[in-house]
């Protein structure tokens, strides 16, 4: 591993025409979404985040709910909860900063266990993977016997090491089946199973967990964005209530959403699911006009700049696994995977 690096002077983190000439192909793919004048202040600690990602031989993944200046500035894989720990396993690099949650940032370690995981703040959770603990998912066994359990991949490793196998968003339905079972219990979300047991006869005993982002949106809230645009093409996410979905033209995961618009590009789009997906997407699509209901998700916003250069310079804070829970929730993943490929929340 490098050696510590002291932290930058007050000096390197100017916006200097050097700085200004290193990330000006940066900022034409965000001018959209961020003001020229914010970009003077992202600008120079995405300077110093390229120069330290060199030195320690990291890579930063950035999921979809980051806000245009991590997302395009800063990362070098996008994405999905799920590929991005993938995309992390694949590299040479020994330092992987998760740009995300706490969940994601096990995940991407039982997938990359010689790799040292970066989170830049510990304090970046999830409503719904704090909804269930394992210590739940090993009652709801004893409840239900006969009944596998499936687990979204939005949950702490403990979770998914008590797990059958886990599913993402996209490939829930697929896993579900695949089990070849009456019934399965489903695990944590309950507006994504009862979406899943619309699409199966196999019965879905649901738990009740939910995303504290896409369970504040209303169906009434959606039928206000078609009237500002009779046109509206809506997409929703699986986690949004079923009166909700019942609203939207198409259901599913981000990654599912980033490639409906990039394929059919709509004249105008409302993606019903956290705020900065919007921008992301729209930095790639400029022909489209996006409605932008905006739920802001408060753990992915406590990511920021200068908390990615703090995580690298200082390295920190690290993310461990236990072993025995690593290596089981592993095989959870390894399961659904062998299952079939699926984008995840």
């Amino acid at each position: 591993m490098p050696s510590t690096t002291t932290s930058p002077s007050p000096e390197s983190l100017e916006y200097t025409p050097e700085v200004a000439r290193a990330t000006a192909h940066l900022f034409e793919r965000v001018r959209g979404a961020v003001p020229e004048v914010e970009w003077a202040v992202h600008a120079p600690y995405i300077h110093r985040i390229e120069e330290l990602k060199r030195e320690r031989n990291a890579v930063i993944l950035a999921h979809n709910y980051q806000t245009p200046e991590i997302f395009y500035g800063v990362s070098d894989f996008r994405g999905d909860s799920l590929g991005l720990a993938q995309e992390g396993a694949r590299t040479d690099a020994e330092v992987i900063v998760l740009c995300g949650v706490h969940f994601m940032a096990e995940t991407a370690k039982i997938l990359s266990p010689e790799k040292t995981v970066l989170i830049p703040d510990l304090r970046a959770g999830c409503s719904l993977a704090e909804s269930i603990t394992g210590e739940d998912v090993r009652q709801m066994r004893r409840r239900y016997p006969d009944a596998p359990v499936v687990t979204y991949v939005n949950t702490s490793a403990d979770v998914k090491a008590e797990s059958d196998v886990c599913c993402t968003s996209s490939n829930a339905v697929q896993v579900v089946e695949s089990l070849g079972t009456d019934r399965v219990i489903f695990l944590p979300d309950e507006y994504l199973a009862k979406y899943v047991a619309t699409q199966t006869d196999v019965e879905i005993i649901d738990w009740k967990g939910h995303c504290e982002v896409h369970e504040r949106f209303t169906p009434e809230e959606v039928r206000g964005y078609r009237e500002a645009a009779p046109d509206l093409v809506v997409l929703a996410h699986p986690e949004c209530p079923p009166d909700v979905l019942e609203e939207a033209d198409y259901v599913g995961s981000t990654s599912g959403m980033a490639q409906y618009v990039k394929e059919r590009q709509p004249a105008n789009v409302a993606m019903i699911t956290e705020c900065s997906m919007s921008d992301n997407v729209a930095a790639e699509n400029p022909d489209v006009n996006f409605i932008r209901p905006c739920n802001l998700c408060p753990h992915m916003k406590r990511i920021t700049l200068p908390k990615i250069l703090r995580s690298l310079e200082r390295m920190e804070h690290a993310v461990e696994v236990e072993l025995e829970i690593a290596k089981r929730a592993r095989r959870a993943v390894e399961r659904m995977l062998e299952v079939g490929r699926g984008s995840g929340g």
